[in-house]
């Protein structure tokens, strides 16, 4: 049996709890778009400055969801207590790895990217009755200073 004070942080762990989701197209469009998206949310959310980062990462795994997968992405970004997470998911159920994504001079390090930039990444499949993957990353709302 779970205590009152239990409860209560349960409780509070829980109304702090924020999320957006957006379908996004299926075409090159989306990935200024779910950039823009991701910027307006987190302005209202007063994460101003973890904008620029999450702006770069969600662009990463939009475009590999527009050439890797199937249909309409789905674009979620949740943020409890300390923490940002973004999620992309697409409906291709192959899971990419980081080192198997395609590498040449001109793309292929967008994995890479979101490895080196955010507290911590990953894939797996979908929820909520769809078929495919999902990427997602999750970066820290405490101001920490440069990344780099």
């Amino acid at each position: 049996m779970r205590g009152l004070g239990e409860l209560v942080a349960h409780a509070v762990r829980a109304a702090r709890t924020r999320q957006a989701s957006w379908v996004l197209f299926s075409d090159a469009s989306s990935t200024p778009a779910a950039r823009h998206l991701i910027r307006a949310q987190l302005a209202d959310w007063g994460y101003d400055e973890q904008s620029e980062v999450a702006e770069l990462l969600v662009s990463e795994l939009v475009t590999n969801a527009l050439l890797h997968g199937w249909g309409e992405p789905l674009l979620t970004l949740s943020s409890q207590g300390d923490m940002l997470r973004c999620e992309v998911e697409d409906e291709n159920p192959v899971l990419l790895r980081a080192e198997e994504e395609p590498g040449n001079d001109e793309g292929g390090r967008g994995l890479l990217l979101v490895d080196l930039l955010s507290r911590s990444w990953g894939t797996g499949h979908t929820r909520r009755g769809r078929v495919g993957k999902v990427v997602w990353f999750e970066l820290s709302t405490r101001s920490t200073g440069p990344v780099f």
